[in-house]
């Protein structure tokens, strides 16, 4: 393989990145715009050459020894297989079409040079992620995501709750990273080594490497993964990310930044594969996630938050896959995902971009004449979620819910993921129904200048929605082109491959029937009985409880930020002044001895050499008395 096909594929975006934040305020818009999209269409098209071209066995490209000590090597090389092509495909090709998206989206901004620049560094460092040869590259690209969505969260920073949210996510992420951390020294100690072939031989011909280290390495690994991946109980941070510009919940949510947790747990599944027992919590966390994010999302008037608190309940499915052994899956529905998310977000933004900012669903209705396409492409996305026959997601969440009903000895896992699949069908539909049936509800001035989108943002949903129907073609019931590429990469079969048996044939009904009554719900009471939530109205009981998201930021604001606050009180006012009163004495102490010693140095030749005698018959003295005390 070329390596300097592969420096292209990485250093397109970097190269975008420092056109845009060096020259592009003078360059104007349109050229910032097209240079940005433009480098990410160079890593995809490269992409695509890679994937016609790629062989069977994994391809290394190592550029330089970076880090030598005794037996320990790490390079700083490249991987290329099969799971970093798949996840390049849809970060570079969804990416490529929010960058579009943005050169009309961002338009009016600014500051939209340093958009662009910003979205160009978060596909640069995804692409390292993915294609890093080790642990270590691996954590580069995942910090540099981590930065990136920070930059991009609070890009509005004027706004100090945008600055907040910015924060947030900074922080939650380094709680998560502190984990992956120590997961990386765990299995660096127990096999000298970090690279990913390596280890993946060591780790299948090991004897004698404890059970219980490999457990633990495996769990820290995963505390990081529920980081980035917005797992409980760190995933407060990702609803709160809604603060940053529309395109930039569309790359984070869909195809880069929360996938990365699933990426890195199935790029190192022969070691997750030695400790089942953590597989068993990587499942019920999944699940858990799932049913919480999703029952929070029922409640939600903010069409972002909606589609927020659905990527989480999503990203629960894929790790209770990933937690059932089922790898291949996850990849599925992170992929079938990465459409259909991608669709519904840019779709919030065009109904945004079209309302003038306007985000709340109680202030929307009847949009679907004024923008049809928006509506039909939404609407396909939403179908595709819910699990709607033939579209993407209901092959991809199918499989799923048949590997936890196969896998689960009691079948709870199983009922879990229905029960947040009937969920995700009645809130994407309650948000189907609030934002473009029925009548307008928003102002006057909002209803007179009601427009479609501009062909730069309708092109991106139209690809976008295609793929949401089609999607699930690459892997279906006993035809699954997927897992036949993959299969190289599993030590061993995580699962049979699913025929359409009866108890197939069942599962797929219960999921369908599952889906359409969830709809049915929301369209008799959002669409038949007219139902909209009322701004006055008081929020009582359980839905109080959702609305607010189960208090779960208040308890971490009770728990750990006030006392931390109060802690760094006490050392600023007590502590701190303290200390700073030792060290301005100290100073002062020495200021006064040297202010006394200038006063010896009055140019009196005669006093320095009476000084001098002094001071030799002080050390002759010293020495003379040693001999008889010493």
């Amino acid at each position: 393989m070329d390596t300097n096909l592969v420096l292209v594929l990485l250093l397109a975006p970097f190269l975008g990145f420092l056109f845009n934040v060096f020259l592009g305020k003078k360059a104007g818009k349109n050229v910032v715009g097209i240079v940005g999209t433009l480098s990410v269409a160079v890593s995809f098209v490269i992409t695509l050459y890679l994937f016609a071209n790629a062989s069977q066995e994994p391809v290394v490209i190592n550029l330089f020894d970076w880090i030598s000590i005794q037996r320990f090597d790490i390079s700083f090389g490249f991987l290329i297989d099969q799971l970093s092509i798949l996840w390049l495909l849809f970060v570079t090709g969804i990416g490529s079409l929010i960058h579009l998206y943005s050169i009309s989206y961002m338009h009016d901004d600014e500051k939209m040079h340093s958009f662009f620049a910003y979205l160009n560094l978060f596909i640069f460092f995804m692409i390292a992620l993915v294609i890093g040869s080790n642990l270590l590259m691996m954590f580069i690209g995942w910090e540099g995501v981590g930065l990136c969505s920070y930059l991009l969260i609070g890009f509005w920073y004027k706004n100090q709750n945008f600055n907040d949210a910015a924060k947030k996510a900074f922080i939650m992420n380094r709680i998560g990273d502190l984990g992956f951390l120590i997961g990386i020294f765990i299995v660096g100690s127990l096999f000298n080594t970090l690279d990913f072939t390596s280890l993946r031989t060591t780790i299948e011909s090991a004897k004698d490497v404890s059970d219980l280290w490999i457990a633990i390495a495996a769990l820290a690994l995963f505390i990081g993964a529920t980081g980035k991946s917005a797992q409980l109980p760190l995933y407060t941070w990702l609803p709160d990310a809604m603060a940053g510009p529309t395109p930039v919940s569309a790359l984070i949510h869909a195809a880069t930044m929360v996938t990365a947790g699933i990426f890195m747990l199935t790029r190192l599944n022969f070691l997750f594969d030695m400790a089942p027992s953590v597989q068993n919590i990587i499942a019920i966390v999944g699940a858990c996630t799932a049913l919480v994010a999703a029952t929070i999302a029922l409640v939600q008037n903010d069409i972002k938050k909606v589609l927020a608190y659905s990527t989480v309940s999503q990203l629960g499915l894929m790790f209770l896959a990933l937690g059932l052994g089922a790898y291949e899956v996850a990849v599925f529905h992170v992929i079938t995902h990465a459409f259909f998310k991608a669709c519904l977000f840019l779709g919030s933004g065009s109904v945004i971009h079209g309302l003038h900012g306007e985000q709340d669903m109680r202030k929307m209705g009847g949009l679907k004449k004024a923008m049809p396409i928006t509506f039909i492409t939404m609407l396909i996305a939403s179908l595709a979620i819910a699990g709607i026959f033939p579209l993407a997601g209901f092959w991809s969440k199918d499989e799923i819910l048949m590997t936890a009903f196969n896998h689960s000895n009691n079948k709870a896992l199983w009922v879990v993921g229905s029960i947040a699949s009937i969920m995700t069908a009645f809130y994407m539909f309650r948000l189907i129904y609030l934002t473009f049936f029925n009548s307008f509800r928003g102002t006057e001035e909002q209803k007179h200048h009601l427009h479609e989108s501009p062909s730069l943002i309708t092109v991106p949903l139209i690809i976008l929605a295609i793929l949401s129907f089609v999607g699930g073609a690459i892997s279906l019931p006993g035809h699954s082109w997927l897992n036949d590429y993959l299969a190289p990469l599993f030590t061993k079969v995580a699962h049979e491959e699913h025929t359409l048996g009866s108890t197939e044939y069942m599962l797929m009904a219960i999921a369908t029937i599952g889906a359409l009554i969830g709809i049915g719900i929301a369209y008799k009471k959002y669409l038949k009985d007219n139902t909209i939530p009322s701004e006055d109205a008081e929020i009582t009981g359980l839905s109080k409880v959702l609305y607010n998201k189960y208090y779960v930021d208040e308890i971490y604001d009770s728990v750990f930020v006030k006392p931390i606050n109060l802690l760094s009180d006490l050392f600023r006012e007590h502590v701190e002044k303290s200390l700073s009163a030792l060290v301005f004495g100290l100073g002062k102490v020495t200021n006064e001895i040297a202010i006394q010693g200038k006063k010896a140095h009055n140019g009196s030749v005669g006093f320095y050499l009476f000084a001098f005698v002094i001071g030799v018959i002080v050390i002759l003295t010293y020495l003379f008395l040693q001999q008889f005390f010493i």
